[in-house]
């Protein structure tokens, strides 16, 4: 393990700051090989929520004939995990253990849950695609739907404690930049894992997806451990039960006093939700308004990711010569904005290529947006408890998106229910318009997160250099 940790270090190391964005968050005492070492957690997140979002939901929804609504509410199951991501934070920034690690409990826990819910997934989609002769009708989505969420449990812990020991190993003023090297990596994870996906179900069928998703919860294992290994220094002194503890209340409470931080979470929420909408739709609506194959679609998710990857080469310019993180989250929300009228109109011009454009698009502007608001979370962080302040932008986020995807499969079902009734209309009856509510809803919701947005600039996460300029549509960068 040690000699593979090292090989595998060096390799990393030997890309150089040029061809990865916040590449001079390394230090002397946390070099480069170390950190992208560390960050190979987010490679396994990042496989779990294309796996999640992306290849399943298009086979449940295409393949399976099941209702976008069901599909939705599995894919979703994971929101109801996601307020304890800041209850896990706080409680591996003040965990008792005689071994003297706080983060790395956290982490080796969510790795199980992550590798049990991918390994008991592909018997889950076997029973249910039966429809009920191995057993009762509701085995199939019982079993798929613990499956769905011992995944979702999994990494929303093991990306919060990651996150937060990345944060505990770098100096203060490189924090920021470390977090954001690891959201480059999470996305490099969900590139690499959707085009992986895509080559190998161009010949689609079920047995082959069973291969798939195993050998995702093996990798996922080998991962998360080659991550963990000597990461974390042991200080019982740190974690000894006769240490003073600060309670939950008291330290949700200190967060919650910081300027605008009740704003910034409804900003966290209104842009996670206005991006994320779309997340189990792009695939269906490629597949059933345009045509596309399981694979094409499939590699949309690499689209989106690489039009993420790509937004932080920019943002790792704007944000190295003083940017407001608020305002690269504004551009985020405006991009978007225009990337969600492109995929509308894809439909009625019958254009793959300026579908493709558009969730490209999505995917520059959720960069943006994420990047943006991820380094304000970091600004946050007071006292040490780094835990607490990435676990509050997690989970707002993370509920945000689940609670988004849950309404757009419903919104969805709803109005082609209507629209094959004729409802709405002699017009208004193809599959496409049921789609087009829910992009619609999405550019509303991006719309009301540059209204929030707006009084953050001035905010105390911000230079005072920056916060004297104002702000309005004409200062965007660029």
């Amino acid at each position: 393990m040690k000699a593979v940790s090292r090989q595998i270090a060096r390799a990393l190391s030997q890309l150089g700051p040029r061809f990865l964005p916040f590449a001079d968050a390394a230090t002397r005492d946390l070099p480069l090989g170390r950190l992208l070492r560390l960050s190979l957690f987010q490679l396994s997140v990042g496989m779990s929520i294309v796996l999640l979002t992306g290849t399943l939901n298009r086979v449940m929804i295409v393949e399976l004939g099941l209702s976008a609504a069901l599909v939705a509410l599995m894919v979703a199951l994971p929101v109801l995990f996601a307020p304890f991501r800041v209850l896990i934070g706080h409680r591996s920034d003040t965990h008792r253990s005689a071994l003297g690690w706080r983060r790395v409990p956290y982490i080796w826990i969510g790795t199980l849950m992550q590798f049990g819910g991918l390994a008991f997934m592909p018997f889950a989609l076997l029973l249910m695609s039966t429809g009920g002769e191995m057993g009762p009708e509701w085995a199939g989505p019982a079993a798929a739907a613990l499956a769905f969420f011992l995944t979702g449990a999994g990494l929303h812990t093991t990306q919060t404690a990651g996150l937060a020991l990345a944060t505990d190993l770098a100096p203060e003023d490189k924090r920021p930049r470390v977090v954001a090297l690891l959201y480059t990596m999470l996305l490099v994870g969900m590139l690499i894992s959707a085009l992986t996906l895509g080559a190998l179900l161009i010949d689609f069928s079920e047995m082959k997806l069973i291969q798939v998703i195993q050998g995702a919860a093996v990798v996922t294992f080998l991962v998360n451990c080659l991550a963990l290994w000597k990461q974390e220094a042991r200080n019982p002194a740190r974690t000894s039960k006769n240490a003073p503890r600060q309670p939950f209340k008291e330290a949700w409470r200190n967060y919650m006093s910081q300027s605008h931080a009740m704003r910034f979470l409804v900003v966290v929420g209104l842009g996670t939700a206005g991006f994320q909408m779309q997340d189990i739709l792009l695939e269906p609506y490629g597949g059933e308004i345009l045509g596309l194959s399981v694979s094409a679609t499939t590699t949309l998710t690499a689209l989106l990711a690489g039009g993420t990857l790509a937004s932080l080469a920019f943002a790792a310019w704007w944000l190295s010569r003083g940017g407001n993180p608020y305002r690269l989250s504004a551009l985020g929300a405006l991009i978007g904005i225009g990337a969600f009228t492109a995929v509308i109109l894809a439909a009625p011009m019958d254009s793959a290529l300026l579908f493709r454009i558009g969730a490209t698009c999505i995917g520059f502007g959720t960069g943006f947006f994420a990047v943006g608001t991820l380094i304000a979370a970091m600004s946050r962080e007071n006292g040490g408890q780094s835990g607490i302040a990435l676990g509050a932008w997690g989970a707002v986020q993370a509920t945000a998106l689940g609670l988004g995807i849950i309404l757009g499969g419903v919104i969805r079902d709803i109005v082609n229910a209507m629209t094959s009734r004729e409802l709405l209309g002699p017009s208004l009856t193809g599959p496409e318009i049921g789609y087009a509510v829910v992009y619609h809803i999405e550019i509303v919701l991006l719309f009301a997160t540059l209204i929030a947005i707006g009084p953050l600039v001035r905010s105390k996460g911000v230079s005072r250099e920056q916060s004297s300029s104002r702000f309005g549509m004409a200062d965007f960068p660029g």
